[in-house]
């Protein structure tokens, strides 16, 4: 619960800041540009060093994408038969298939299941998460974050490659092998640590419920799929598959977090309904409250 105290918190404070004259409007923009340019590929190259493979973890390490392919599903065949715009196909794609399962999920997984289920909440997130904001959220991006026109093979390609942090990740997989120096692993703990204060503050100075009919009922779709149809679909396909142990269970709790913060900073920069993707964060962590507890009794 500290956790969920800390970023409510966050965004207070970015709704406050919001009232004071002297942040101009574009404030939030400029917190996510240093975000998507700073905090998140310094926790890339803190993260993907400290992967670790193993026969027995295959439900934390399949889970996550099982989940994407079955949201991401979800949404394009009802952005077809509702006749969503792009930008708000765009948002839904981006923040409905991607969970807040580090800041979140990992802290909850510890309160609910103990220090012993921790490496199963860091696999799901190290090989889930942050690797698919990375490649499917750059593809997201490319696609739907350059208004109605439809990009070329060679635009989308050029910017997920161009993405700061795809190259990060890029970088920290060649660079396994190797240590990194004392000073400069120090430098990106300070940095990365940077992303969760910076990100939820621009996301409450940004945050605003008065939404048109229309996005309110998209928020309640993008919401009800993400807090709870993914993670009953997830809980359903193991209990007919008979799969079992800790390690299944902690990858549904944490299929059921609510969308990821950074993912809704990507959504908003990329002008991709930002209002539609705040309200999905900021409501979604609310929400949750309520939502994972009730998940986890019927685990």
């Amino acid at each position: 619960m500290e956790n969920f105290v800390i970023i409510l918190a966050y965004l207070l404070i970015g709704m406050g800041l919001r009232r004071i004259p002297a942040f101009p409007a574009e404030t939030g923009n400029a917190l996510n540009l240093f975000v998507i340019h700073v905090s998140l590929p310094a926790l890339v190259f803190i993260k993907i060093p400290e992967l670790s493979l193993s026969g027995n973890l295959l439900a934390p390490a399949f889970m996550p994408w099982a989940i994407l392919l079955f949201s991401a599903s979800l949404i394009l065949f009802l952005a077809k038969t509702l006749r969503w715009d792009r930008p708000t196909t765009g948002c839904l794609l981006l923040l409905v298939p991607l969970g807040n399962t580090s800041f979140l999920g990992i802290p909850m997984v510890r309160a609910f299941f103990g220090e012993q289920a921790i490496p199963y909440a860091v696999l799901y997130d190290q090989l889930g998460s942050f690797l698919a904001l990375s490649t499917y959220g750059s593809s997201v991006l490319a696609l739907y974050g350059t208004g109605n026109s439809r990009p070329s093979m060679r635009d989308v390609l050029k910017k997920i490659v161009s993405f700061p942090p795809f190259i990060a990740l890029v970088l920290a997989l060649l660079l396994r092998p190797f240590s990194y120096p004392d000073i400069a692993v120090d430098i990106l703990k300070a940095l990365s640590s940077t992303l969760v204060p910076i990100v939820m503050i621009a996301v409450g100075f940004q945050l605003t419920m008065r939404l048109d009919r229309t996005a309110t009922a998209q928020l309640s779709i993008g919401l009800c799929i993400k807090l709870i149809g993914a993670p009953l679909a997830a809980l359903f396909v193991c209990k007919a598959a008979g799969l079992e142990g800790e390690a299944v269970r902690v990858s549904v709790f944490e299929s059921g977090m609510p969308p990821m913060i950074s993912a809704g900073a990507l959504a908003i920069l990329a002008n991709l309904s930002p209002r539609l993707a705040s309200a999905l964060v900021g409501l979604g962590i609310v929400l949750s409250f309520a939502t994972l507890p009730v998940l986890y009794q019927l685990l």
